[in-house]
């Protein structure tokens, strides 16, 4: 099994200056190497076909790639699990104030509810972002795998790895179906995920 993690969102509580009003952590499960391998293939055809110099990156795509993306994609077999966190919905201050206890917590509240999703797993993590986000996070994992529940915890460089960049598309979609303020269709390219989706938790 290999399940690749990547969040959108920050920590900040500073909503009225700018920080996000929601942090998502979104987890892509392959139950197969085979099937992996060749959604990474189709990837790396869709940046041809989409005229991609780059790498994907929801935030940096136009609606027009997003669409092609997912459309694309949508033959592969993976499935996904996430966390929704409101945090104007989150009133303790230990979580409000402390940047590595609010990431702890809802890794924590993630990976200890992922109806086994991990068992026998390599696990695959952007290592761009916030540096605090990904510490917590691979030292949860660690403290995991010695229990014999994941295989391997390895951080990848996204412009390096297709699945990577998956696992951003995929946690800017569910991201973006929050965001229904300012933004026409905002759950259109989550919608084009709704069959892969097992499970959306929103922690408020």
């Amino acid at each position: 099994m290999l399940v690749l993690i990547d969040e959108s969102g920050d920590a900040g509580f500073k909503l009225a200056r700018g920080s996000t009003q929601h942090f998502i952590v979104a987890m892509v499960i392959f139950d197969d190497f085979k099937e992996a391998e060749r959604a990474s293939d189709i990837i790396e055809a869709a940046r041809t076909t989409l005229r991609i110099r780059t790498e994907f990156k929801f935030n940096k795509c136009s609606g027009q790639v997003k669409d092609g993306f997912f459309a694309m994609v949508a033959p592969c077999k993976f499935t996904v699990r996430a966390i929704v966190v409101d945090k104007a919905k989150i009133y303790s201050e230990n979580l409000r104030e402390h940047k590595e206890m609010f990431y702890n917590f809802f890794v924590k509240s993630l990976l200890q509810h992922d109806h086994n999703a991990l068992v026998g797993a390599r696990v695959k993590i952007d290592g761009s972002g916030d540096r605090e986000f990904k510490r917590e996070l691979a030292a949860y994992l660690k403290r995991e795998s010695t229990g014999g529940k994941i295989v391997s915890v390895k951080f990848v460089e996204s412009h390096r790895d297709n699945l990577i960049q998956l696992a951003d598309m995929v946690a800017g979609a569910i991201a973006r179906s929050y965001r229904v303020d300012d933004r026409n269709e905002p759950d259109r390219w989550r919608k084009m995920l709704n069959n892969k989706v097992r499970n959306v938790w929103n922690f408020s």
